[in-house]
């Protein structure tokens, strides 16, 4: 049985198509990646899973129920860590995890266990009784972690779960994911860290425009680009750049800026590094460095979107 099923997803708002005919299916099991620009379209298809919103059109199946006709059922299986902290800030840790089990339908000894378990899962047992307002910022990601995992869902989303967080709390929460994913649970991964999605997801889905570019593993999507090259340029005033004048240099897919760098990704095919290097001299721009990227991850997303993924 797939974990999540959907088949020709579409979501409008009034004249705008945040989500166009969408087609994907998550693997019981798996940790899947979800990638894409500001405004791609990850937050709504994501909402839509959760039944946070209703499709225009099209069906979203969760663990083999049709979530518009099963919505209660369903929503018990699926936990949502949301990208906004989403716990309250005058409740406990243990007040707030407790109130979340409530809203699942726990009672006693039941919700009394799962608390302790959630807790200790997140490595928050020791800080059950104090404030969630006292909390620093990878405290509160845990908090929203544990409040998202009371009630043992199946498939658990998490949306941005790192943002902010100091390395330790970052490392605890990657390490969480991987526990539950041990557990049995079915993860889908949102993220701006690509060093992330490259350590947990076994596929990954870059969104762009409210569709899906592409979707495998990270080898099968590294292969789609390997055709291709990114040339990194410093140079030493980046704002004298018109980038529109590299783009239009035979072979060139795609011009971004990375602080006083130029990531320019071309074609193999096409012998341009001569005309790339005279165009940015003509812009009397010093070159301080130049050298290929390895392709990566990043190099993909950047040749499919024309974006990095913290645009």
């Amino acid at each position: 049985m797939k974990a999540v099923e959907i088949r020709g997803l579409v979501k409008k708002y009034q004249d705008t198509l945040a989500v166009n005919n969408i087609n994907l299916d998550i693997e019981e099991g798996e940790i899947y990646g979800l990638l894409g620009p500001n405004g791609a379209g990850k937050s709504t298809t994501i909402s839509l899973i959760c039944s946070l919103l209703h499709p225009t059109s099209g069906t979203i199946k969760v663990l083999g129920e049709d979530i518009r006709k099963n919505i209660i059922k369903t929503k018990r299986k699926i936990g949502l860590v949301p990208q906004v902290i989403s716990v309250y800030s005058d409740f406990t840790a243990y007040e707030n995890i407790k109130f979340f089990g409530e809203l699942y339908g726990l009672r006693g000894r039941e919700l009394k266990d799962s608390i302790e378990e959630a807790l200790e899962f997140t490595g928050l047992l020791e800080f059950r009784d104090k404030k969630a307002k006292e909390f620093s910022g990878g405290m509160l990601r845990r908090l929203n972690i544990a409040c998202a995992i009371i009630h043992h869902p199946r498939l658990l989303i998490m949306d941005e779960p790192t943002v902010g967080v100091d390395p330790q709390s970052r490392n605890h929460i990657l390490q969480s994911v991987k526990n539950l994913n041990k557990k049995g649970v079915t993860i889908i991964y949102s993220s701006h860290y690509m060093e992330e999605v490259e350590q947990l997801c076994s596929r990954i889905a870059i969104i762009d425009k409210g569709t899906i570019v592409v979707e495998g593993t990270k080898e099968e999507l590294i292969d789609m680009v390997s055709d291709k090259r990114t040339l990194k340029i410093g140079v030493d005033d980046i704002f004298k750049i018109n980038t529109n004048t590299l783009k239009n240099i035979e072979g060139v897919i795609s011009v971004s800026i990375q602080e006083n760098d130029l990531l320019i990704t071309s074609s193999k095919e096409v012998n341009n590094l001569d005309k790339i290097i005279k165009k940015v001299s003509e812009e009397n721009i010093k070159i301080t460095n130049l050298d290929f990227k390895e392709i990566t991850l990043e190099t993909v997303f950047l040749s499919l979107t024309g974006k990095k993924l913290r645009d």
